[in-house]
This record gives structure tokens, C-alpha cells and sequence, in this order.
């Protein structure tokens, strides 16, 4: 591995700054969650296409790896463990979901060991890297926030794969929910004016960037996500019938996929409902937000109930309060705890609405982050004088409106890929994601 100037420091700077310890410990979270998730999993149910959407399991371990090797080892000067062949392998782009279990994938012994050396690899790089960089990768730390939050972002994925498993149970232990009483569902009046759209942090994604004033007209937001319940209303009313609701391509779409309600719903005899999740059936709690519903449903919900989905700049001036002083999280700039939001997954599933009386923003709107990504109205465009870094393919190559974006993280999502700013996106019609959504209202 390339020497760093570690020997010129000036001594009283010996100590880490504030980004190593941070990527120390999120790189150290998201390993042990990977295993976790993982663990005692048949190699049949790791080496399987479970779903056309979604990769064999053993295929993201490998590809988190190598996108480690690549940018933390690699780009930083370190020699590398593997050929281009491979990156070829676990390219995304080159290699469709769909068809990545007819590739020649390591097995899943070699494919943890091949994780656990390159990690090992990083941390050594860690230790030594230069505290201080005018290089943009290593400037406080970004390509270590960046491998941690990719990382992150695929055991979200990893979850829903699970999810979609039909021909293994897979039954995770699970962290309780609260179960508050059940919270009244109102609307919020979200002041105009400007918002701080976008961060500048030093760990924000390209997509985030750069920060800019928008002016936003004052709106009404509901206080809640809409719930299972809510939502039930709609689908007993015939919602999936009335062809008013519904944009018509989507509904389009919808009839010819034989649509009657959300992914992994199940009407019983009687009027009552179950839903399955991760290889149970259980009751349909009404009080947890609706999840597992498309853009498309979404937006058919919110016209039917006389409403509209907000605008990404809405959403994130709801977040960050009417003051438009910037937030990192709705409740000001502390790190998400299990007090402020559902993250991290070891819920296994989203916690009823009104659970985090710590997590409500300035205004009084609850649950912005986490229990569910929230579709929003806006396609995924780049701000004004967006510059792709460091690659176009996290970003750039996925501009257009046929991506819709989602805002707020999920209960599968981690904290440290959650903010105010981070944009996520996809296709209108996706359902397996562990989205939901929240209504607003204009000004009348």
C-alpha cells in the first residue's frame, strides 16, 4: 500500500479527526449487519434468483466487496486483489439483475472471504490515510462515507430480496416496535418561503449537490405517513377500479398486471386481511404506514383523496422547517437514535405512526425519516450546476422523467443514508421497495 505522510504530521495532530473514527465505525456497522442478515442462510437460498428484480444474495456480497477494492483500495493507490474480468463480473451496468445467476459467481465461502480481505485491506488504509486531503476522494473522508453508504444501501436491497423469498423462510429475530396509541392522521400548514434544497456536506452524494435556495408556496402536509388502514379504505371502495384516480398509463399498467390491492396483501373471506412478510402471515396492522405500493398507487390514493403527493422541494421544506434555517434531520442536527426514527433494519418492518415524538420536525410533521421511503411528485432531474462525482453512474446516466423520486429512508435503511438531502429514486411501477407515501394539499 502506497506510504501516506503520516511521518510529517505535526505532533499534537496525532489524534484522528472526527471522519476517521466515523468510518470506522459505519463501515464496521454495515459488515456486521451483512452477516447478520446472512447468517445461516443455505448456499442454495444465496446462489438462487429469487425474483427478476433482485440479485442472487451471494452477487451483492461480492459486488459491495469489489466496489470496496475499487475505490478504497485501488483508486487510493493500493495494489489490487483482483483483474478487471472480475470488476466486469459484478458490474451492475453490464450485467442486468435478471441474468446474474447464470453468471460464474464465487460461491459463497469465497465470496465472504474475498469481502473480509478486502475489508481487512481498507482498514489498514484507514489507520494510515492522511487526516488532511486537497484530493476530493479524501477530502474529509468522502470515499469512505461513500463505500459505507453503498454498502448500506445494498443490505436494504439484500432485505427486500428476502422479502420476495418464496422458496426459503426466512424468519429474522427482530428489535421491537413501539406500539403507541393510535395517532391521529391532520394536516400540517407548511409556511412559504425559501428552502435550503440540497447539502454541501462533506459525505452528501453528487445528486445532493449543490445546495440551493428554492422558494416554495405555502402548502398542507399530512402529519403522518398514510396508513395500512387508510389505505385499505381506498382499495374496499373500489380504488383500483375507478380509472378517475388513476394516471393513465398507470392504470394502463396496473389492469394488465391484475392489480387489487399492495404487494403481499392478502383478502380473506369475511372482509379481513393478512400480509406476508419475510416468510410470515400476519394480520394487516392498520396502524403502520402502507408500504409496498408503487408511484403509481400513490398518486391514485392522494387524488382520490382529494389531495396530491408533495413535491421533493415540499418534502424536504417540510423536513426542514418553516424557519429555513438548514437541518440535517428534522429534529435538528443530533445523529438518528432508535428514539427519532425506525432505521437500520433490525425492526424487520416499519413501527405505527406516532412512534417518535423525538423525531418530529420543527413544524410538527412526524415520521419524515425512516418506516418507509415516501414517493414524492417530482421526476429525479440534477439541481442547477450539478457536476457527476465521482462517477456518472451513481447519478448522472439516471436523470430523465422516468425515475421518480423518494425521500426519507425506510426501516431497512441505514443512518448514515439518511438526511434531509439524500435523494433516492425509481420507477414509477416498483412495488417490492419498502415505500409509502404522505399526502399534501394546496393552499385554497
Amino acid at each position: 500500500m502506497r506510504s501516506t505522510p503520516e511521518a510529517r504530521m505535526d505532533p499534537g495532530r496525532r489524534q484522528p479527526r472526527a471522519w476517521k473514527a466515523r468510518a470506522l465505525a459505519e463501515l464496521t456497522a454495515a459488515r456486521a449487519r451483512l452477516l447478520r442478515m446472512l447468517e445461516g442462510l443455505p448456499e442454495d437460498a444465496l446462489t438462487r434468483q429469487h425474483s427478476p428484480l433482485m440479485s442472487p444474495l451471494v452477487w451483492d456480497v461480492a459486488h459491495v466487496a469489489n466496489y470496496e477494492e475499487q475505490w478504497l483500495l485501488r483508486r487510493l493507490g493500493a495494489p489490487a486483489l483482483t483483474d478487471a474480468a472480475f470488476d466486469a463480473l459484478y458490474d451492475a451496468f453490464r450485467h442486468p439483475r435478471a441474468s446474474r445467476s447464470q453468471l460464474p459467481l464465487l460461491t459463497p465461502e469465497r465470496a465472504f472471504a474475498y469481502a473480509a480481505r478486502v475489508r481487512e485491506a481498507s482498514l489498514e488504509w484507514l489507520h494510515a490515510a492522511p487526516e488532511d486531503s486537497d484530493e476530493p476522494l479524501l477530502r474529509d473522508g468522502f470515499v469512505f462515507g461513500m463505500v459505507a453508504q453503498h454498502e448500506q444501501q445494498h443490505l436494504e436491497t439484500l432485505a427486500a430480496t428476502l422479502q420476495l423469498m418464496t422458496s426459503h423462510v426466512y424468519r429474522p429475530a427482530e428489535r421491537p416496535r413501539p406500539r403507541p396509541a393510535r395517532a391521529a392522521q391532520y394536516e400540517v400548514l407548511i409556511p412559504g418561503g425559501p428552502v435550503h434544497l440540497g447539502s454541501d456536506a462533506p459525505w452528501a452524494y453528487d445528486n445532493e449537490r449543490p445546495a440551493h435556495p428554492v422558494d416554495v408556496a405555502p402548502f398542507l402536509l399530512d402529519s403522518h405517513p398514510v396508513t395500512n388502514g387508510d389505505y385499505l379504505v381506498f382499495v374496499e371502495s373500489g380504488g383500483y377500479a375507478d380509472a378517475r384516480w388513476w394516471e393513465p398509463k398507470g392504470f394502463e399498467w396496473m389492469r394488465a398486471q391484475g392489480l387489487r390491492h399492495p404487494l403481499f396483501w392478502q383478502p380473506q373471506t369475511g372482509g379481513t386481511w393478512l400480509r406476508r412478510r419475510f416468510g410470515q402471515v400476519e394480520p394487516l396492522p392498520y396502524d403502520e404506514p402502507v408500504q409496498h405500493v408503487c408511484w403509481y398507487e400513490a398518486d391514485a390514493y392522494a387524488r382520490w383523496a382529494g389531495k396530491r403527493l408533495p413535491t421533493e422541494a415540499e418534502w424536504e421544506k417540510a423536513a426542514t422547517g418553516s424557519d429555513g434555517q438548514p437541518r440535517t434531520y428534522p429534529w435538528g442536527e443530533a445523529p438518528p437514535t432508535a428514539a427519532h426514527a425506525t432505521l437500520g433494519g433490525d425492526t424487520w418492518g416499519p413501527s405505527p405512526v406516532g412512534s417518535h415524538p423525538e423525531g418530529v420536525s420543527s413544524d410538527g410533521v412526524w415520521g419524515l425519516l425512516g418506516d418507509v421511503w415516501e414517493w414524492t411528485a417530482s421526476t429525479f432531474h440534477g439541481y442547477p450546476g450539478f457536476s457527476a462525482f465521482p462517477y456518472r453512474e451513481y447519478s448522472e446516466v439516471f436523470f430523465g422523467p422516468e425515475y421518480r423520486v423518494l425521500r426519507g429512508g425506510a426501516w431497512a435503511s441505514a443512518p448514515v443514508a439518511v438526511r434531509n438531502s439524500f435523494r433516492n429514486w425509481d420507477y414509477p411501477i416498483r412495488r417490492h421497495l419498502f415505500a409509502g407515501f404522505r399526502c399534501a394539499r394546496d393552499m385554497r
